[in-house]
This record gives C-alpha cells, structure tokens and sequence, in this order.
C-alpha cells in the first residue's frame, strides 16, 4: 500500500468538516461499547457520531444531501489510542541521518563504521538504546571489536545506565586501569583481570566519566522540529492511531504540542503527563506539580489535555535495573555479579506518598515508571495509604506505568483501589526470550497478565514507549497497535519456540480494547471516544481484514485503509 503524501493529509485535516451528516454503510463496524455490539452503519455529523445501528435505522430519515459512503462489508474500529509514546523526541531522533535496525553485533559495528567513513577523524560517534538484550549475542561489541570499526573516531555504545567505549574514547577520557567510578555511587570501571586494563565496559555512574566532545550531528530548528512532529503523527494514523498519552512531557514538548494544534496540524490528541524529577528536593516536586495543575492545558480540551504527573520509581528490565522483590540472579549480560542484587529504587515510600497525594489532591492523575514486582509493590501500597487514610482514590484513576512484574496481591488492591495499568504489549513479544532465561518460569506467573488483570476488573491499557525513529515496526519499542493485539493473543516471544504463560492470552474483543476504549477510560474521556456510540467524538479506522474471524497470525498484518479524527480523514491508503 502506498500512503498520501504529508502535505496532502494535512490539507485533508485542515479542510472544512463536510456541511452535511455522512452515512457509513454497509460495514462490519466494531462498536466497542459495553456489549461489544457489531453494528453495520453509522451516522456522522460534524465532529461527533449521530447514530449507529443497521442500515435501515440510518437510512431512516436521513437527509436528501448527506453523503453515502460504502464500507463495502470492510470492518470499523474507534480510533486506536496509544498509551504511552515520547513523541517529541522520537520525531527527530533521526533528522541528522538514518539509524538502521540493530540485531546483531554486526549490524552494531557496520553503522558505526559507515559513521566512521562519513564524518571526520576525531568526532566522536555515538549510538544509544539499542539494547543488548535484544541483541542475538546479548552482550556489549567489545572495546576491541569497536576499536577495529573505528580505530581514528572515539565511540560511545550506551544502553539504559551502562556503555561500552573504545580506546580512543577511554584515552580522550583519561580513563585508565588506575581509574575507579564517582565515590557514592552504584557504578564501575570493569577491567580486565588478568591485565588489570580497562575493558571499555562502564556501569551506572561511571559513565559520567566519558568526556564526549563534537558528535557532529545536526540538530533541527523549531519549525523542523514540528514539522517532524507532524510527520511522526501521520505515521501514527498510518496504522490507526488517533490518540497518544505523552509520558514525561517537558515544558519544551508542551510547547510543540501546543504550536502543531494552533497551525491546525495534531491529528492526534495528546494527553499529557508532566515529567517530574523525583530525585529534587520535596518542596521542589511538590512546586512542579502545581505548576502543571495551574497550567491553562490542565483545563479539558479533546486535542490537548495536561492531566497527569509522571515520575520515574525505578529502573529497567532491559536494563537490569527494574526493582524486584527478589534477587535478579547473576548475569553476564546484564552485567549483575551481586548474588543479592535486586535492581534500583529511587523513591523512598514517605516522599512516594507526599507527591502523589499532594498530586491527587490537584486533580492531577499520578503515575510513576515501575517495572520490577517491588517496585510496582511499592506503588500500589502508595496508592492503597492514601485510598485508605485520607480520601478515596477510585474515582482518580492513579496509574501504574510499565506494570511488568506484578503480583496478585497487587492485583488485587489494584481492582480494590481503581487503580490503572500502561503496559507495552510488544515488550513481551520482543525481551520474552531474555526474561525467560534470566528469571525461570515461574517468576513470570504475572508478567503483563493480562487475562488476570481483566477478570479482576483491573483496566489495562496498551501502549509503546514509542522513544526513537519514525516508522511502526522498525522504531525501537514498535508502536504498531496490531503487533500489540496479536502479542496479547499468542504471548509469542521472538526467537522463541514456546509461549510464554498461554494461561493469559485474551479474547480479541479484550486485545480490541486494549486500545479503545481501555485507554479512553485510562484518560477520563470514556465519554468522549475510545467506543463507537452516539455523541462520542467520530475517531475511527477502516482496515483491511475482519479481526474477530481472520487467522490469528494475520492480525498482527492488519492493515488500515482510511483514518478518521473528528470526522475528517486524516489518512487513506493507496490501492
């Protein structure tokens, strides 16, 4: 299939709402509301759904001058809603040059020599999340490996906290076997034992010892950083995507946002979480809480809305740094020798239960990036205290980003307390393998479970850390919403012939609302979109398959022929 240009989408979404209602027909429309109804028509007029039900219901009494539209038995979905993408810097992650994909060291070590036969002698070449858990060898290019790809150009390979560099980086760097990491912190300068050399392999708070000078790359301008904007979201409709949940927002992607909705070019809504540093002083968090709370965006608008805080409470399963209950193991790979070692926790609970009280109080949603079991423990018992001491929190919807390792403990409070979870379906798809090996079978009982989170009434909703590049499947975390569907069917790991905890494959109906109406309600606008239902706003996408009835296999090739935001086609493929 081929896609419109930018420019003719834009005139698509910039043009007038058609004057008079139009009626879709003949479709197999997937409603998504509490019934999970299948209706064939649907009315539409201005920017809302009028009605929804047979042909003949829409056809009564229909004016003589609405359009008629065909859907020729093609299937209607809502609008797919992402719960969590960081499009502002994903969108010009690569505006000085392409990054191709990564799975092999190989791939690793032919761009940075491609890097190297393209910028001068001396600058420094870097490359950042592509991570060596999802690597084939599963490991770091070693100091000698990077040093043969670029022998004249310092190189700097990181992931999550830790970095692998070459020599010449160590040198520039005065790096040497007598060097040593920051006193006071968690990280190391690995050597080598039997020369007592640096390896190049720098963890957690050593690698603030790297000196990095000229890299070369090329930054954008503010108009090129929104027009990379623009262009990102029209990917984004590309595969269905009319709504985004903005996860750490700055004040300089606020700013964006707001720029792309006053030029009339979002075709996504956006709802924002305020990224706040939990490491500054409490006075200070508490302050950059308000500061979103007073913002004019806190205030409803369907195309932008400030309505959350989000901070980060631990760190990270590809990184070996998420929070667990229990020991991590040892790992060559994730680079752990401590047989104790249980990840990395950066709030303690009392100023956890400052801030997210105190941003609750604000009608501020409250979510905290926790990954780990222990980390999730501890966020859920956050919310649980302030439910159970000071006011009841069911109503405001606090939020647990990531929600990979769970318990059913947690769970359960989780259902108990209103309690919502952002989970990335595809992560399950891509790291499986890595985790399985890591962790055994059993400790993955509750990871993403998402059949459990269903029958327990615990709202789930599926998202993709989208971080960097433009492209669904090809962007590192993959945000192509039917990759995310089939992963929540088969719980199919890549490079893997097994399952991973069959017991908690969902129905379709359940993966469907993932991202509809799931995320709808994970945003307090459940009445505004997410379902197909007179008076809700007319987001939604026309595919190419039936993904009730067709092969499981196949839903993750769906797909999509036209895109609709607020009754305007924002996207329609090319036959």
């Amino acid at each position: 299939m081929k896609r419109l240009s930018l420019s003719a989408l834009l005139l698509l979404f910039t043009a007038p709402l058609p004057a008079a209602p139009v009626a879709f027909l003949n479709g197999r429309i997937v409603t998504a509301d509490a019934d999970f109804t299948i209706a064939e028509a649907m009315l539409v007029d201005g920017e809302r759904i009028v009605k929804v039900g047979t042909k003949a219901e829409i056809e009564e009494g229909l004016p003589s001058d609405a359009t008629r539209y065909d859907l020729k038995g093609a299937m209607v979905l809502p609008g797919l809603i992402d719960s969590h993408v960081h499009s502002t810097g994903a969108a010009t992650y690569e505006f000085d040059h392409v990054i191709p994909e990564m799975e092999t060291i190989a791939d690793v070590l032919a761009y940075i020599r491609d890097r190297a036969s393209k910028v001068p002698e001396g600058t420094w070449i870097g490359l950042s999340q592509v991570f060596i858990t999802r690597l084939r060898e599963q490991r770091f290019p070693t100091r000698a490996e990077l040093d043969e790809a670029a022998p004249k150009h310092p190189v700097t390979f990181r992931t999550g906290p830790d970095a692998a560099v070459n020599s010449l980086a160590l040198e520039l760097s005065g790096i040497t076997r007598e060097t040593e990491a920051p006193a006071g912190g968690t990280g190391r300068v690995e050597k080598d034992p039997s020369t007592g050399e640096p390896t190049g392999i720098l963890r957690g708070s050593a690698t603030g010892l790297i000196k990095r000078g000229n890299t070369g790359v090329k930054s954008p301008d503010e108009a090129g950083k929104l027009d990379a904007l623009a262009a990102l979201f029209a990917d984004y409709n590309r595969v269905g995507i009319t709504s985004v949940s903005d996860r750490s927002a700055s004040d300089g992607g606020i700013a964006l946002y707001s720029a792309l909705r006053d030029a009339g070019r979002l075709t996504c809504r956006v709802y924002l979480y305020y990224g706040v540093g939990a490491q500054s002083p409490i006075e200070d968090v508490l302050k950059n809480i308000d500061k979103a709370a007073d913002h004019p965006l806190h205030a409803y608008n369907n195309q932008l809305w400030l309505r959350g805080i989000k901070i980060f409470l631990d760190g990270g399963m590809l990184t070996g740094s998420a929070y667990m209950k229990r020991p991590w193991g040892v790992s060559a790979a994730y680079g752990i020798d401590d047989p104790a070692y249980r990840g990395m926790v950066y709030v303690e609970p009392e100023k956890l239960y400052t801030m997210a009280k105190h941003a609750l109080e604000r009608d501020l949603q409250f979510t905290a990036h926790s990954v780990g079991d222990g980390a999730v423990e501890r966020l859920v018992d956050t919310y649980a205290r302030i439910g159970e001491t000071d006011f009841p929190v069911n109503e405001k919807r606090p939020c647990v980003t990531h929600c990979n390792f769970m318990s059913a403990e947690a769970i359960a409070k989780m259902a108990k307390h209103g309690i919502v979870a952002d989970l990335q379906p595809a992560w399950l798809y891509l790291d499986g393998r890595t985790l399985l090996k890591q962790f055994g079978d059993e400790r993955l009982e509750f990871f993403q479970p998402y059949k459990t989170l269903a029958e327990k009434g615990v709202i789930a909703g599926g998202g993709s850390d989208h971080m960097q590049k433009i492209g669904s499947l090809r962007s590192v975390n993959p945000y192509n919403p039917f990759l995310g569907m089939w992963t929540t069917l088969t719980r199919q790991p890549r490079w893997m012939s097994g399952t991973l905890h069959p017991e908690q494959v969902i129905t379709r109906a359940d993966a469907i609302r993932l991202y509809t109406i799931n995320n709808a309600w994970l945003t307090f606008e459940e009445k505004e979109k997410g379902s197909l239902e007179p008076g809700k706003l007319a987001d939604f996408i026309v595919i190419d398959r039936d993904l009730l009835e067709c092969p499981v296999d196949e839903v993750k090739d769906t797909r999509v022929k036209q895109t609709w935001l607020g009754g305007k086609q924002v996207f329609a493929a090319e036959s």
